[in-house]
């Protein structure tokens, strides 16, 4: 009993067992990724996570694929997302949504995002709060740099 430790499993490798489809390899992302909570109200780290997605920077996300993790219905959104700077990388957005906005999503689909620079770990977050005419130029400029 002393000095015994009781080791503590990676989260990432939980869900992973216990959802396959849940993993970095099928949602083709890399290794920085924290992995989906089981409960990310429960999650300290994920809060925190959430909280700064809010106030992260705007960019463009093309839906990929979305997988339900739960009745709520909690969603996990993947996209291919595409920043004012020029930078394109794999997004993993871990959202509740409800029915109707559910039954809206379709592979090809572009939505905002929020994404944090400095930390490259292919979370992001719907970008529910910003302007459309905002959304309009970020797809203009980055149309523009592709066409340049």
């Amino acid at each position: 009993m002393f000095g015994w430790k009781k080791k503590r499993g990676d989260l990432n490798d939980v869900m992973a067992q216990l959802r396959p489809d849940l993993s970095r390899e099928s949602l083709g992302v890399g290794p920085g990724f924290p992995g989906i909570a089981p409960n990310p109200l429960l999650s300290g780290e994920a809060r925190k996570r959430t909280a700064e997605l809010r106030t992260g920077e705007l960019a463009l996300g093309v839906l990929v694929d979305w997988r339900e993790v739960n009745s709520n219905p909690r969603v996990v959104l993947m996209f291919d997302v595409e920043t004012a700077d020029g930078d394109s990388f794999r997004g993993v957005a871990d959202e509740d949504l409800t029915i109707t906005e559910l039954t809206r999503l379709a592979p090809g689909q572009t939505l905002p995002v929020r994404y944090r620079p400095g930390v490259q770990d292919h979370c992001v977050a719907l970008a529910r709060d910003v302007d459309p005419a905002r959304v309009r130029q970020l797809a203009e400029e980055i149309a523009s740099r592709k066409r340049a």
